[in-house]
């Protein structure tokens, strides 16, 4: 049987913004088995960027439950959760989150000095990371001196620094070309088929969605779809 990874059991998230709360989340129920490659999608305020945030352990459901490789995330203390986000899951974000003054190559050190790595190690292992997403000749430029791609490229490497069982991309493609987000794509791909992570994409883009196995669609807080990519080519 495939192990799951992620499970929510009637989770629901509200917002109290002072005059009125705003349930972003409405009792949802899903399962996520380790190795999936998925893309969750809506509009924007479809509860899509809620879920993503309380999938990374940087926000806490109202109700219901969260488990994560069948912990409780709900019993988590603050530091429990910022060592959960630091060894079990890689962020790659739309706007790359790159440290302007530093090299590509310190980047993505960076996770690996928090998690007190020695510094031989972690500068082989970022090294390496660079070479695998074919940025092994730029690892000394800054990010200033890195297009759009190679920017994204550096963030997921950095995102793979401690080899997280998950990768949490939110509009990885958002700033980018056509081809370059062809090409980033195809790296979350490898990263799921060849190394066994477990990917999620969070988009509003159909034709980035297509290129996971499972696509979860957002409407008002609800899961309105859960369907394969084979079921939604051939409809």
């Amino acid at each position: 049987m495939i192990e799951e990874i992620i499970k929510m059991e009637d989770l629901v998230k509200v917002y109290d913004t002072g005059e009125n709360e705003v349930k972003a989340l409405k009792s949802i129920n899903l399962t996520i088995h380790k190795g999936e490659f998925i893309s969750i999608m809506g509009a924007s305020g479809s509860g899509k960027s809620t879920l993503m945030n309380i999938i990374g352990c940087l926000d806490r459901p109202t109700e219901g439950h969260y488990y994560l490789e069948g912990d409780d995330v709900m019993e988590k203390s603050d530091n429990e959760l910022s060592a959960i986000r630091n060894k079990k899951i890689g962020f790659v974000f739309q706007s790359f989150n790159l440290i302007s003054r530093t090299s590509a190559l310190k980047n993505v050190e960076l996770p690996m000095v928090y998690g007190r790595i020695h510094v031989d190690e972690r500068r082989e292992r970022a090294l390496e990371l660079l070479k695998n997403v074919g940025l092994e000749d730029r690892a000394h430029h800054m990010p200033n001196e890195l297009s759009g791609g190679q920017k994204q490229r550096v963030a997921i490497a950095r995102a793979l620094a401690n080899k997280p069982q998950i990768i949490l991309a939110d509009e990885p493609t958002g700033n980018l070309d056509s081809q370059s987000s062809v090409e980033i794509m195809e790296i979350f791909a490898a990263l799921n088929r060849q190394e066994g992570n477990t990917v999620i994409i969070v988009t509003h883009e159909r034709d980035i969605a297509e290129f996971t196995d499972r696509i979860i669609t957002f409407k008002d807080g609800h899961i309105i779809k859960d369907e394969s990519t084979k079921e939604v080519g051939s409809c």
